[in-house]
């Protein structure tokens, strides 16, 4: 197995990771990133075959784990009940809660309030350059899971600056001011969603929420802890990533010149699913071996932990001809973008159909739709999303 190195944060990398995952690809399905002190997997079939092989999974073995300093307690405390880091049985479990929300019934009785809320988006659009991450791609996602789970969508912006706050904490350029603001973040959401909850309790809705809370008390064992952290979880998840599949989607279709490709129902599906392959806005997972294990040439030990880099997988020339090249009309095999396995997004079906509405409105309102300034990506891996998306209409 070969050893490489490269930072992070380094910023040709984090503008375009993809070179250093071709050069290390070409180096085999593993390698030893020297940067992490980790095994990274990089080719297509390490990345698709690790996700689902039990013998890992995302919860540290017990007699591996290690008490978090006392400063990070607050955050420490929700993350200990989210099923993101839980194996089976509590992960079983609380899938199962939430997948009663994200049923296909539920996600498409959305379709018609996120067309009209892009509409609604669109014509607050201003003259002159603007930002569209933050005037479009990110609130459509924030608010139709506020929607699905019966928040209040006025309190969207608190609900972005926790999320952002709580999800450095995964960033390579995490730094102690990173950490104190996701602990104050952990208990101003905390404390928002124990109160909100009790609301809820003596004034149930048709809402993810109210349904949760309902579970608890028919003795499904859900603890209020475990409802806290649920909740957010699926208010984190359900639009960091679709902010930046879509910005990182307009962003492809403006730079390759295929917007075209969006406006037709019979194209779209395919434009999303390229868009998804292409750029994604997760890049890496992680797993710990759960036993002994020799895979790929490797000789995994209990509590060995390993990189699966998605971004890298999608570009695998084993399985996607010129996979450098976007093309919406290509034959497609199932890319890595949502995870696989157990983790497998319970989100994806909501955030592709975001993408499927959120595009297409918004090139047919603008059809002139051109770029501003050049888009420029996040210091934030292993996100890899777009800082503003400056355009003009």
């Amino acid at each position: 197995m070969k050893t490489l190195s490269q930072s992070p944060t380094d910023p040709a990398f984090v503008q375009n990771p993809y070179p250093f995952y071709d050069n290390a690809r070409r180096k085999g399905d593993l390698f030893y990133w020297e940067d992490y002190s980790l095994v990274a997997a990089v080719s297509h079939k390490a990345v698709h075959t690790l996700l689902r092989d039990r013998r890992f999974g995302r919860e540290v073995p017990a007699e591996h784990a290690q008490p978090g300093p006392q400063y990070l307690a607050p955050w420490l405390a929700v993350e200990a009940h989210s099923m993101l880091e839980l194996e089976p049985p509590r992960h079983t479990r609380l899938r199962s809660l939430v997948l009663r929300a994200f049923t296909s019934r539920a996600i498409t009785a959305l379709q018609p309030s996120i067309e009209q809320m892009c509409h609604d988006l669109i014509d607050e659009f201003p003259d002159g350059p603007f930002d569209l991450l933050q005037a479009y791609c990110t609130q459509v996602p924030v608010i139709t899971i506020c929607r699905l789970l019966g928040v209040p969508e006025e309190m969207a912006p608190h609900l972005l600056h926790w999320s952002h706050a709580m999800v450095a904490m995964y960033q390579a350029n995490r730094t102690r001011q990173t950490e104190d603001d996701a602990v104050r973040a952990s208990q101003e959401f905390t404390a928002y969603l124990e109160s909100y909850i009790e609301k809820r309790r003596s004034d149930p809705r048709d809402d993810l929420i109210t349904r949760l809370i309902v579970a608890e008390e028919d003795g499904e064992k859900l603890s209020r802890e475990e409802l806290i952290t649920t909740c957010i979880l699926l208010l984190n998840a359900g639009h960091e990533a679709t902010v930046h599949a879509i910005g990182n989607g307009v962003k492809t279709l403006l730079t390759t010149r295929t917007q075209h490709c969006v406006t037709s129902p019979d194209t779209i599906d395919g434009v999303v699913e390229e868009i998804l392959r292409i750029d994604p806005p997760l890049h890496m997972f992680r797993r710990y071996a759960y036993e002994e294990v020799e895979i790929f040439g490797h000789r995994f030990a209990r509590g060995d932990e390993v990189a699966l880099l998605l971004g890298a997988a999608n570009r695998d020339p084993a399985i996607w001809p010129r996979p450098d090249t976007f093309d919406p009309m290509r034959d497609f095999s199932a890319n890595t973008s949502f995870g696989g396995g157990l983790h497998f997004c319970v989100g994806a079906p909501l955030a592709r159909l975001e993408m499927r509405i959120a595009l297409p409105v918004l090139f047919q309102r603008c059809p002139n739709l051109r770029l501003a300034d050049v888009p420029q990506y996040s210091d934030s891996y292993h996100f890899h999303g777009l800082t503003k998306l400056m355009i003009e209409t």
